[in-house]
């Protein structure tokens, strides 16, 4: 493979290992094409990205119709139509009293924007977060990460961060019967570690609604409520990382929605442009406006290409009820997964929130994580024509996020070939 030993010779690549030995020559909808002509169903969406498929009609006809009009300027040296239309289209799909945006490029950067913001608002300077948590691979947003794979050999890290426990019931750390209790018990915890660990100066408290890269964690429907009560007691903001949730992933348009809970701000990315390299960070008036001049500048942030790509996306999300379809499709692959729970030992949790669903694989009862075993599975998964992801703090959970453009013959391969492989690899162990 020519690009391969191009990669090799030429390329930093530090995730290497989890490649998958696959030449991408064309994607579609939800397929991939391989430079040597195999077809995959494209389950993972590039890290959930492509919501709307890959290269929707729409979507592309955009932004080829911006770039004969203007690919850069800087949307914060010169006034730029589409940054504006889209800062004004997000404000009116984001929940609550979010309204001022900042565009940047990136997950990572949007993150530490908004941290940034809060800052400034709060005259606070110490934030909170969760283990298990994964906010970006810059300094900062490594800082607030509470997933230790995820921060080898980059510390030591920002002071002023405190961690509480996530709510992870499956591996719930009080030894709780309900997801309830859990959920009560983690926040009460997030008040200890405020109240314990900080010097009194928390600015923000950052959280996924859902935890990604963590193992697609699904908090109880109770969790953030009790979080913001204890927030708001505090005078801390809620800092609301949507970048790999949003966008109609989890069955609404954004996460935060199911737990009806509205931030002081939220951040987004991914799925935000269908695939062009966009981010943003929304906020309250008052507190987007505590930016004075010079506090912040994204040099590619808000770039018009990606801006026209983003308000297509957003139509197209409209009109095709994509958010809607995401639940459909989710309850149709977690009510055929979930009864493996029972069948096979190897399957330990079937979770998840419309088409972000997570499988966690463990060897026993003692629920010992089998990371070798969700490798197999992903391999497995390829010959069969069917690109997965794995994640989690232990690298044993097999990650669903198709594009949200999946139909019910799709989602009914992916449920055979799934359970195929998985009784396979268990049956081998």
């Amino acid at each position: 493979m020519q690009t391969k030993k191009l990669y090799d010779e030429y390329m930093i690549t530090s995730m290497v290992p989890g490649f998958d030995p696959v030449e991408v020559e064309s994607a579609l909808g939800t397929t991939i094409r391989s430079a040597s002509g195999e077809e995959y169903l494209d389950c993972f969406s590039g890290i959930a990205v492509c919501n709307a498929g890959h290269r929707h009609p729409k979507v592309i006809a955009a932004a080829k119709a911006q770039l004969d009009q203007l690919v850069h300027c800087c949307t914060y040296v010169y006034y730029s139509p589409m940054a504006g239309r889209l800062a004004e289209a997000l404000a009116g799909i984001t929940p609550g009293a979010l309204r001022k945006s900042f565009l940047a490029s990136s997950g990572a950067e949007a993150i530490e924007g908004a941290m940034r913001l809060a800052r400034h608002f709060t005259g606070r300077n110490e934030f909170a977060a969760l283990t298990h948590s994964f906010h970006g691979r810059s300094y900062a947003t490594l800082s607030i990460t509470g997933n230790s794979g995820r921060k080898k050999s980059g510390g030591p890290y920002m002071p002023g961060v405190v961690f509480a426990p996530a709510p992870y019931f499956y591996r719930c750390p009080f030894g709780s019967k309900t997801e309830a209790e859990c959920a009560e018990r983690s926040a009460e915890q997030l008040a200890n570690a405020i109240r314990y660990q900080s010097s009194g100066n928390v600015a923000a408290f950052v959280a996924e609604p859902v935890l990604g890269e963590g193992g697609i964690l699904v908090p109880h429907e109770s969790y953030f409520r009790l979080v913001k009560e204890i927030l708001d007691d505090e005078g801390i903001l809620f800092l609301c990382d949507e970048v790999q949730s949003g966008f109609g992933r989890t069955g609404k348009l954004f996460a935060i929605e199911h737990y009806g809970v509205e931030p002081e701000i939220m951040a987004m990315a991914k799925g935000i442009a269908d695939g062009f390299p966009l981010s943003a960070f929304i906020a309250r008036p008052d507190v987007g406006d505590s930016f004075t001049p010079g506090s912040h500048l994204s040099t590619f942030g808000g770039n018009p290409v990606s801006c026209a790509a983003a308000l297509a996306n957003i139509e197209v999300m409209k009109e095709e009820r994509l958010p809607e379809n995401a639940a459909i499709r989710g309850e149709q692959l977690m009510g055929a997964l979930k009864p493996l729970e029972n069948e096979l030992t190897l399957v330990g949790e079937v979770r998840g929130r419309g088409l972000m669903i997570g499988l966690e694989l463990v060897k026993d009862a003692d629920k010992t994580p089998a990371a070798e075993a969700a490798k197999e599975v992903k391999t497995r998964c390829r010959e069969a024509g069917l690109l997965i992801g794995v994640g989690g703090s232990f690298a044993n959970v097999v990650r669903l996020q198709p594009p949200l453009v999946l139909t019910e013959t799709e989602a009914g391969r992916i449920i055979d070939t799934l359970s195929k492989v998985l009784r396979e690899v268990s049956g081998a162990l």
